[in-house]
């Protein structure tokens, strides 16, 4: 399990992105059972559930943007899941401390073996080498 750095939500391949999705609704159903124990996510129940709600939105639009249909029945359960009465006009894109600089080039590399394995495609590693040339991630 793994949220990606929210900036690269954007470059991240459609695979890779509908299975953000899937990582957020599992990250979900586990929280709310209290199994959510995996040492990579466990860090959103340190936040509050708005932060998580944000995130998952962020992914949402993407995907909404790319055409890619979710079930909206799984993004309702999640905003609810996240959303108090008193936060519903508090969208406020903020996303995890975890999510700095250093987590940033931690998922670029991430990123980087994935194509050095042949699992990212050439067209999609060279949106995320433009990305981490804008970010600073390399030089």
């Amino acid at each position: 399990m793994r949220l990606w750095h929210y900036k690269l939500i954007p470059v991240l391949s459609n695979k890779m992105l509908v299975a953000q999705w899937r990582e957020c609704v599992a990250i979900k159903r586990q929280w709310e059972k209290g199994t959510l124990k995996h040492r990579l996510v466990s860090y959103v129940m340190d936040y509050p559930k708005s932060y998580f709600r944000d995130y998952t939105k962020l992914v949402a639009k993407e995907l909404r943007n790319r055409k890619i249909n979710i079930n909206l029945k799984l993004y309702d359960e999640i905003w609810d899941f996240c959303t108090t009465f008193s936060q519903l006009e508090k969208v406020t894109d903020i996303y995890y401390p975890e999510h700095n600089d250093k987590y940033l080039k931690q998922c670029f590399y991430n990123l980087e073996e994935k194509f050095d394995r042949g699992i990212i495609s050439e067209e999609e590693w060279y949106k995320i080498l433009e990305l981490a040339y804008k970010e600073n991630i390399i030089e």
